[in-house]
């Protein structure tokens, strides 16, 4: 049985973790190389880093944190945030990232992804998708959440795998930093329509929210910050729990 992924995200703005509710009111939580080597030795199954001003600012992901970040790390490491060419791509895979997270420079050149593909293989292309709901409608938003976009969620999801994603990663942006619970309808309808794997972000508060998306979400992973970040949750206490109601775990 395929076990069930556990991902902290370090979301960094100026070289320091942040955390924001919905996108804003964004505020620093601590040093993301500190932080991912306590992920990782806390039993995380990957960690995921997402530089969320990179694009808006139009540059480059941080090359030497990454590098400063992975050196410590025994886990998958997916890296994301400024991406708009292949040799963005080399340069974070050489300094230490294992995969690579798409998102606004997805939206603006689809092609990127079939040539990320081809390039470097499925498995390490993750497009990372920032939706909100409004009147049941899912709309793509890009630059760290701050423009909307045409796409709609399940549309793009679909043909991001088409193009040769390995993997999605769904942020709900109506949940995000809200601990209310994942979205677990839509997540579970990309789970369906999709034959990748899902990641599901934005909303976890509980224990109870992380067995509500891999089982009514049928999500392959759950990915948060502020629960982990602020010690809400540890990984050991979180898969115990799973462990407990029968979902399939790496402990």
């Amino acid at each position: 049985m395929i076990t069930k992924r556990i991902i902290p995200c370090l979301d960094v703005k100026d070289g320091m973790t942040v955390k924001g509710i919905n996108f804003v009111n964004i505020k620093e939580v601590g040093d993301p190389v500190e932080m991912g080597a306590i992920y990782a030795e806390q039993g995380a199954d990957e960690l995921v880093f997402l530089d969320i001003t990179a694009s808006h600012e139009g540059r480059k992901t941080f090359v030497d944190l990454v590098k400063r970040i992975a050196c410590h790390l025994n886990i998958p490491f997916t890296v994301g945030g400024g991406i708009g060419h292949l040799s963005d791509i080399e340069a974070l895979l050489s300094a230490g990232a294992d995969k690579v997270s798409i998102n606004s420079a997805a939206v603006r050149d689809p092609e990127l992804i079939n040539k990320m593909a081809l390039h470097f293989g499925s498995q390490f292309v993750v497009v990372a998708i920032d939706a909100f709901e409004k009147d049941g409608i899912w709309t793509t938003f890009i630059n760290g959440g701050r423009i909307p976009t045409t796409r709609e969620l399940f549309l793009w999801a679909k043909e991001a795998e088409d193009r040769g994603a390995g993997e999605i990663l769904f942020t709900s942006m109506n949940h995000d930093g809200t601990k209310n619970g994942f979205a677990c309808d839509a997540t579970y309808r990309l789970s369906e329509e999709l034959h990748i794997p899902v990641i599901a972000s934005g909303g976890a508060g509980n224990m109870d929210h992380f067995v509500d998306v891999f089982t009514r979400g049928k999500a392959d992973a759950g990915l948060a910050a502020s629960i982990f970040h602020f010690g809400e949750i540890t990984v050991p206490q979180l898969k115990a729990y799973l462990n407990k109601y029968g979902i399939p775990v790496r402990l």
